[in-house]
């Protein structure tokens, strides 16, 4: 199976027309018909049910054509890296972070890098689920973690970043903005946002103030839900300040806990390279230099 056949199999996956798929491919529909016959010889199975209706998806079908949709994507995506890369780089540090906010220094970092390293291109990828595997599975560089995730890991190294504290997230205009230091006792009588992903020692604090301070709480099950709630009067949320973007939407508070989430970006121990752990210097060297920078 090639990457035409590919195109062909997805676009009338979308459309469940032959006449229709064959138009916005530019193709006859009987050079559709036969490119989709071929392929299901190969594979052994039928993709599509012909019926003079149309086209509909196999149960196998239907499985297959999701597989093969994340495939082309990643192909493509593939391409388009090593167009940028043959084009003006030598070398690439491919780094993946769960929230562009995580490192919220990453852009001047580049920018600096940049002017050091100009043959290396510094490749972002933004993965909230998947991106530490695939970091782990070698296709990435470079990885943000909170360092408890990936403390028992073999074969890499850490190189701590800062120390996340723990922020009240409100609307701008609550009253609990007006306090240099929200304590505990001041979310008496408030909705907690609690969940989504949280990490233990911060669902430690959530229970914390459950139990002792007698809030209310609801289950949010991640945290643009957990805005999305926040920003409709539903209640206020506890959460790492590595989240926040500073775009100035929501105020995040300083709230008196101890807790703090240690943060850290990870290279492959094999990987010794030198523009890699120049790299790595000078973002560790943004943040101290940023000292009152909220995270």
């Amino acid at each position: 199976m090639n990457t035409k056949q590919m195109e062909y199999i997805l676009e009338l996956a979308q459309v469940l027309n032959f006449n229709r798929a064959a138009e916005n491919l530019f193709i006859s529909q009987p050079t559709l018909t036969y490119q989709i016959k071929l392929v299901e010889k190969e594979i052994g199975f039928d993709i599509f049910e012909r019926s003079g209706k149309g086209a509909a998806l196999t149960p196998a079908g239907a499985q297959f054509v999701g597989t093969l949709r994340s495939i082309y994507n990643q192909l493509f995506a593939a391409i388009e890296q090593g167009q940028n890369f043959s084009a003006k780089y030598k070398e690439s540090i491919s780094i993946t972070l769960p929230i562009r906010s995580a490192i919220y220094f990453l852009p001047q970092v580049i920018a600096q890098f940049s002017r050091s390293f100009p043959e290396v291109s510094i490749v972002a990828n933004f993965d909230w689920k998947d991106g530490q595997n695939a970091f782990l599975k070698g296709e990435h560089d470079v990885t943000f973690a909170m360092e408890y995730t990936l403390k028992r890991v073999p074969d890499i190294i850490c190189h701590h970043l800062f120390d996340s504290k723990i922020y009240l997230i409100t609307e701008k205009n609550d009253p609990l903005t007006k306090k240099p230091l929200v304590l505990p006792s001041d979310l008496k009588g408030r909705t907690l946002m609690v969940g989504g992903g949280s990490p233990p020692m911060l669902r430690a604090l959530q229970q914390r103030m459950i139990q002792e301070i007698h809030v209310d709480y609801f289950n949010s099950p991640d945290h643009d839900t957990t805005l999305t709630n926040v920003a409709a009067h539903r209640g206020v949320c506890l959460a790492p300040g590595f989240l926040n973007d500073h775009n100035g939407e929501f105020a995040w508070l300083n709230f008196d806990s101890n807790v703090i989430i240690p943060c850290g970006i990870y290279t492959h121990k094999n990987d010794q390279r030198e523009s890699l752990r120049a790299f790595i210097k000078l973002l560790q060297q943004f943040y101290l230099d940023q000292p009152n920078f909220k995270v």
